[in-house]
């Protein structure tokens, strides 16, 4: 028997693909807006609606709860009736969650207003699910779908720079309402080029939604993120809170026993059996504990005296923008990087490789965590994994999951990408507040608090290289998606 002669995979072309991409590309670069532009106005927000800045933290967790509870659904829903509409429809509901935050000074009101523009976090899923799904017939779908992933995430990334940077340039110049209705007006435009620029998956199942097992998921998901909200507000003291977190783990048994008796679950748990998968949601979970979890101790950090506490770097706000802005830089060239250096090695080794850079960025804080270009380095470092994840991941799960489950599947990586960062969140709020007392000042978090930071970022990314290793050698390839077997 003679050797086959392997040969490079062939450049993957967008082809007709690529006026879709386009269009998806525009839609990411407002997520990435959304994401970025109400940063530097949070104090004038608190200011407006007349609560504590401590308070805003509502906002944010408000926000991520709500999106831990509708992606799962809404990414069943594309796969079901489409992913264009159900994109479509989580537009249309951002937009007008988006249009009620200039006109408001009711803390409820802009609160509820705030959670409901979360409904953007489906957008990625749902678009490499519909990318995939077009690309099929074309015999590279993988191929193609990790380099429109690649350049979506580029849009994303390059959003949050220019939302960033026209919010703190706007909110000097116009009065509040003005500058909020700027990005609620881009959300607008989105609706528009949705509804004409892309075209429709050309399959979808069908069927009826799994009711039972939404309420079930959202029992357990409220349950969960709720009870860690209140550990990081209470304490690790509090039992309820602990009760509320306990709760939310066993909720998820019921769930997974109702999921495989029903013949459409929600979310098919057989899944998390797939050599191919496991893996990369388990890496989603982990991962979300350095790109949701870390980024606001990260700016403390930065912001903190070092002359009152010891330690830090005591940046202005503009310095801090700065390490932020590189930051998100670096993960603009891993996403476009990726799907290059995929192609010349595997998806699977690229993911490994990625998941490293995290590791050894974070891990860089320990010794070198005194000067401004150590913070700099380190932070190019982790970004460049961190870019090259956040487009691989749903590419990924896409290219291993059955044909009629990729909206459910490229899902799965933002929700548990979400609990991820939910868990570090309250973590790393605890070890912060954590020996604040002798630290030398009230409001600076203790150093010990930093050090868990960085320690439990960058040995959360080294388990996740870890567990990647065991993906089969050829997973994420158009040779292994073409005879993937179907599961039952």
């Amino acid at each position: 028997m003679t050797r086959a002669t392997t040969t490079r995979p062939a450049r993957p072309v967008l082809g007709p693909l690529g006026v879709i991409v386009g269009f998806l590309a525009f839609v990411e670069f407002t997520s990435g807006i959304l994401q970025g532009y109400y940063t530097p106005m949070l104090t004038d927000i608190a200011r407006n609606l007349r609560i504590e800045d401590a308070d805003v933290n509502w906002l944010e967790g408000s926000q991520l709860a709500l999106s831990a509870l509708v992606v799962p659904a809404l990414a069943k829903l594309g796969d079901m009736v489409g992913h264009k509409r159900i994109l479509l429809w989580s537009t249309a509901v951002t937009a007008l969650a988006s249009l009620v935050l200039p006109f408001t000074d009711s803390f409820a009101v802009f609160l509820t207003a705030w959670a409901l523009q979360g409904f953007y976090v489906v957008w990625l899923p749902l678009e490499v699910a519909l990318i995939w799904s077009r690309s099929r017939a074309a015999g590279h779908s993988a191929a193609v779908t990790a380099k429109a992933a690649g350049l979506l995430v580029a849009a994303l990334e390059l959003g949050a720079i220019s939302g960033a940077l026209a919010g703190g340039a706007l909110i000097d110049a116009l009065p509040l309402e003005v500058v909020l209705l700027v990005p609620a007006l881009a959300v607008v435009v989105c609706f528009v080029v949705i509804r004409f620029g892309v075209k429709e998956s050309p399959e979808v199942a069908g069927g009826r939604l799994d009711t039972v097992g939404l309420v079930l998921v959202s029992l357990s998901l409220v349950a969960l993120t709720g009870g860690l909200s209140f550990l990081r507000l209470n304490g690790v003291g509090d039992l309820l809170s602990w009760a509320l977190v306990l709760l939310g783990v066993l909720l998820l048994v019921p769930f997974a026993r109702w999921e495989l008796r029903h013949p459409d679950p929600l979310i098919d748990v057989r899944l998390f059996r797939s050599p191919a998968l496991w893996p990369v949601f388990v890496t989603a979970g982990l991962f979300g504990v350095s790109v949701l979890g870390a980024q606001a101790p990260l700016s403390t950090f930065a912001r903190t005296d070092p002359a009152e506490v010891g330690y830090g770097l005591g940046t202005t706000g503009f310095a801090t923008s700065l390490i932020i802005g590189l930051y998100l830089v670096a993960m603009i060239v891993g996403a476009l990087a990726y799907p290059a250096v995929a192609r010349r090695t595997t998806p699977r080794v690229t993911l490994m490789a990625a998941s490293s850079l995290v590791a050894v960025g974070y891990l860089l804080f320990l010794p070198f965590h005194d000067t401004y270009a150590q913070a700099i380095t380190n932070m190019l470092v982790a970004g460049l994994g961190s870019g090259a994840l956040v487009a691989a991941l749903p590419a990924a799960a896409a290219a291993a999951a059955p044909s009629r489950q990729t909206g459910v599947a490229t899902g799965l990586t933002n929700s548990v990408k979400t609990v991820g960062g939910a868990i570090a969140s309250c973590v790393f709020g605890i070890a912060l507040a954590s020996g604040v007392a002798g630290a030398g000042s009230a409001t600076a978090g203790s150093f010990a608090g930093y050090v868990t930071v960085w320690l439990v970022c960058g040995l959360t990314a080294v388990v996740a290289t870890v567990l990647l290793a065991f993906v089969p050698r050829q997973a994420f390839t158009d040779s292994a998606t073409e005879f993937a077997p179907v599961m039952r």
